[in-house]
């Protein structure tokens, strides 16, 4: 087994959890009608996905270059602050989502991720925040005519 390990590295795993992954979806949303592309079913999105997924599995995984067997990698500390800030974004998406609508969901979601990265400072983060808010305006209210209020308070 330990031969097995040290002969791939952790974007071949990626690339086969990908495949995995992928692939299942397409089998779930094959369960449901699939339609043509100008007549879509409810299971056309998950199989064009679930596709798509497994063909990006199956790229990483070839592509991935074998690890040498004698090279230890060293083992980094975990992000904490990462993981945290990038958690209480998903949360802050879903509450202001409920409460507040779309436009403060995505400014929470992108300003408080942006922040995981240390890289980013709190102007960088609002200017992104902002552009996000913007952008999914156009394309969630304007473009698609999504039945999600942009402010929705109360």
């Amino acid at each position: 087994m330990r031969r097995f390990m040290s002969k791939y590295n952790k974007d071949h795993y990626g690339g086969g959890l990908m495949l995995l992954l992928g692939v299942g979806i397409l089998l779930q949303g094959a369960t449901y009608q699939v339609g043509t592309l100008s007549h879509m079913g409810p299971g056309f999105f998950p199989v064009a996905l679930g596709a798509i997924l497994a063909l990006v599995g199956v790229a990483i995984f070839f592509t991935a270059e074998r690890s040498a067997p004698h090279v230890a990698e060293e083992r980094l500390p975990p992000e904490w602050r990462g993981w945290i800030l990038i958690v209480s974004s998903m949360i802050a998406f879903i509450v202001l989502g409920t409460y507040g609508g779309l436009a403060p969901a995505t400014f929470a979601v992108v300003f408080i991720s942006a922040l995981a990265d240390r890289k980013h400072t709190i102007k960088s983060a609002i200017v992104l925040a902002l552009a996000m808010v913007a952008v999914c305006a156009v394309i969630f209210r304007w473009a698609l005519d999504l039945q999600f209020p942009l402010f929705g308070w109360g």
